[in-house]
């Protein structure tokens, strides 16, 4: 059963992560909104972190569980409006077939 929810969540994280890459490029988007989004995406991808990436299962951990806590905590502070055109714009792209 847990893995049902495991997978149901990462694809909310995922598309999730798409609304807030979308949400970046709208210009009504706050910019203190935008720099948080950037010091999220920043230090998922910066090779210096609380833990480093060598100690394996414990130094992704800490990549991941501010992945997990700050994507939907920044969806949801998002204005009505940019989180709507960003939603419709993921929605687009997650649908497109390759």
């Amino acid at each position: 059963m847990w893995p049902v929810r495991a997978w149901t969540f990462l694809k909310t994280v995922g598309r999730d992560g798409l609304v807030l890459l979308h949400a970046l490029r709208d210009a009504e988007t706050p910019l203190p909104l935008k720099a948080a989004i950037l010091a999220l995406a920043a230090y998922a991808i910066s090779p210096i972190d609380l833990l480093p990436d060598v100690a394996l299962l414990f130094g992704w951990a800490d990549d991941l569980a501010l992945l997990m806590i700050g994507i939907p905590f920044l969806v949801k502070r998002l204005p009505a409006a940019v989180r709507a055109r960003a939603e419709r714009a993921a929605g687009r792209f997650g649908a497109r077939r390759v």
